[in-house]
Formats: structure tokens, sequence, C-alpha cells
């Protein structure tokens, strides 16, 4: 039985959610999984892990109407921090100055930021609230990636209500350029490796 508990997919899984979910077929699995551990409510050393590797997010917010938004949020590794079990911040930098994201924050703190790491084909989903803060340049400058061309505006602090992992499946794999090339580069070493073994055994093997 969950009555009387706290669930913590239910952030998600709305009545709706749960009723569509048995004329689906799929409720059963759900049910067990909230009857079980359910989706943790706390950022998790390999989650952390994670999040410290990624170079982008997505993050999501809703005005008081209701109305969407996704804004991209980008990086070196380590842009995004982990301060703790339950919060995440990182510097928001000087762009278009339309202020979205911004403003829908200021009706409504409700949040998802959306990880999705097509190197290892891995998505993680945090659901959560998050606040803006504006007046503290020593929050943002510790936030700021070093030596990154950016201007750090103000800072985002994001706290964590649960999150969930997604299967890889409809992922598509990909790397990107900086990773590329430090495999590129080790295999030309390689290479130069090798042919300076074959040189050195040809030679001797014409010596003789």
């Amino acid at each position: 039985m969950t009555t009387g508990r706290m669930i913590a997919s239910n952030i998600a899984f709305t009545p709706m959610v749960k009723a569509i979910q048995s004329r689906k077929g799929s409720r059963s699995a759900y049910a067990r999984m909230e009857n079980g551990a359910g989706w943790a409510t706390e950022i998790t050393p390999e989650l952390a892990e994670f999040i410290s590797k990624q170079s982008s997010v997505f993050f999501a917010t809703a005005n008081a109407a209701g109305q969407p938004y996704i804004q991209h949020r980008g990086g070196p590794p380590g842009f995004l921090h982990v301060l703790g079990e339950n919060r995440i911040a990182f510097a928001d930098y000087t762009g278009n100055r339309q202020y979205i994201s911004m403003g829908n924050l200021a009706e409504n703190p409700k949040v998802c930021l959306f990880l999705l790491d097509y190197s290892t084909r891995k998505r993680v989903k945090l659901w959560g609230t998050a606040h803006v803060v504006e007046d503290d340049p020593e929050l943002v400058k510790g936030l700021m990636p070093p030596d990154y061309k950016a201007t750090g505006e103000q800072a985002i602090i994001f706290h964590v209500d649960t999150w969930d992992a997604n299967c890889p499946k409809h992922i598509p794999q990909r790397f990107d350029t900086a990773s590329m090339t430090v495999e590129i580069e080790a295999r030309d070493r390689r290479i130069a490796e090798l042919e300076s073994q074959i040189s050195q055994l040809t030679c001797v093997s014409s010596q003789h």
C-alpha cells in the first residue's frame, strides 16, 4: 500500500497520468516501483559525478498561467555545481536579455532540469524549485568556470525534490569535439610509436 506516505514520483505521476498509465497497461509496473525504493529524493555520489561531467543542461520553467519554456544552459564540465544532497547551482550568463526564465521563476518556482549525455546515452530528469540570486557577486564569481569567456550576471539555485534516470533507448550516441580530439591525438601518438618501432626493426633487419 502506498497510501499515507509521500511518493516522490507523484510530482510527475499525477492522478491523470496514473489513469493514463492504467489505460495503457503500465500502471502496475510503476505501482511496484512506488511500493519499493521509488524515485530518489537526494543527490547520490553517482549522480553528483554524472552532473560534474556535463557541459549542457535544459532548464524548464513555466509562468503563472502554466505556459512552459525551456532554456539551454552550458559551459565546460563542472559549470553545474552540486552544493549538497539537495542543491545544484550555476552561474547565469548574460545573454539575449529576454529574462523569460527569470520572470517565470518570479511567478512559479517549479522547475525541471533535463540532463542528456550523448556519449554515454544517459538522461536524467530532476524536479524541484529554483530561485535567482542577483545580489551576491561573490557567489556568482565562485560559480563561474575558470577562464570561461562569459559574464556571470546572477546565480540560479536549484533545490532537488526528486529525480529519475531513463533508459538509453532512442538516444543517438554522439561525442563532442573536445573528447574526440583527445582520442584522435592519442591514436596519432600510438601510430607514431608503432611506425618508429617498425622503422627500427627494419633497420636491424637490413643490417643482417
